[in-house]
């Protein structure tokens, strides 16, 4: 069985408890380890996948917990770096009533993962390499350090998967940049995933109809629309297919699209680049409908993380 890799922000999640209140008037907050990539690292190796996080954390409490957390899941933890320069990243999360989020993020560490730090990663030694992390895309070092590992990803013929993961606050005053380096990734993937509201951002449409058209269009890989409770839109060799999701309760939709690709990736990391283009309609179909109880399932639960110790029962039994 092949190895994962994910590369991107870790950070810590300060959730707000007070539900349905603005973060202003929020007054109790829960700390839980997060960041896109951090929680499909996780949700991977949960599921008894074999995953590395390339990482930076402050060498701080928070960065210690980040660790020791990705080690507690059975994560590859050796290129998690800790700076003593910069803090660990926080994002201070507000949670509403129907489950959706609003952010704020404090940055530090998290983006300063340099090529210098990925420069010893042999891209070889992985079978898919994951890019899941939206600040991926502002500048500094980590930004270099993406583009340089994905363009290794891609020469040495790796499965490479990538979730955008937009987030307004970053890219409020700069869109323009997200879309175009998201695009960059979108043509030259194995896989894409994105959420509905990313497929109108980056196709410059207000129908999921004309979003998928104008991505089949543009694109060769396969991808996948995540579409909230109606389930997942999977293009497979250019033709739409809707694969419907299972009713839940949602309490919290955080880390539920990294539930969804680590659940996908854990069911692809089996095979490599030219076994994954053989695999048939029957099974993308069966692995996107498990990849979809994934997220479902993590909804039920506050924080990421301990929806993920649960994962292997509720989508497998």
């Amino acid at each position: 069985m092949g190895k994962i890799l994910c590369i991107g922000e870790a950070l810590i999640d300060m959730i707000c408890t007070d539900k349905g209140q603005t973060l202003a008037a929020g007054e109790q907050f829960l700390k839980k380890p997060g960041g896109a990539p951090t929680n499909v690292a996780a949700a991977i190796a949960a599921l008894g996948g074999q995953v590395a996080l390339a990482a930076k954390v402050g060498n701080d409490p928070f960065g210690t917990q980040l660790i020791s957390v990705m080690k507690s899941f059975g994560v590859d933890t050796q290129l998690m770096i800790k700076d003593d320069t910069y803090f660990t990243t926080l994002a201070f999360v507000s949670l509403m009533h129907s489950g959706d989020r609003d952010f704020v993020f404090n940055r530090g560490a998290d983006g300063q993962l340099s090529i210098h730090d990925t420069a010893a990663i042999q891209v070889t030694d992985y079978n898919i390499i994951h890019f899941g992390s939206a600040t991926g895309f502002l500048t500094g070092p980590l930004q270099l350090a993406y583009k340089d590992l994905f363009e290794k990803a891609i020469n040495n013929k790796k499965f490479v998967c990538f979730d955008p993961n937009y987030r307004h606050l970053l890219f409020k005053h700069d869109r323009a940049s997200f879309i175009l380096q998201s695009w960059h990734f979108l043509n030259n993937c194995s896989f894409f995933k994105l959420s509905d509201e990313e497929a109108f951002l980056l196709t410059n449409t207000t129908e999921i109809s004309a979003a998928t058209d104008y991505l089949l269009q543009h694109t060769t890989a396969n991808f996948a629309i995540t579409i909230g409770q109606a389930g997942t839109l999977l293009a497979y060799n250019k033709i739409i297919y809707s694969i419907p999701s299972i009713p839940i309760v949602a309490t919290d939709t955080t880390g539920a699209g990294d539930a969804f690709v680590g659940a996908l990736l854990y069911q692809l990391h089996q095979y490599n680049l030219a076994e994954i283009n053989e695999l048939t309609l029957a099974q993308w179909l069966q692995f996107i409908a498990n990849a979809n109880k994934a997220g479902a399932r993590t909804c039920e639960y506050v924080g990421a993380m301990e929806a993920y110790k649960h994962l292997t029962n509720q989508i497998f039994n």
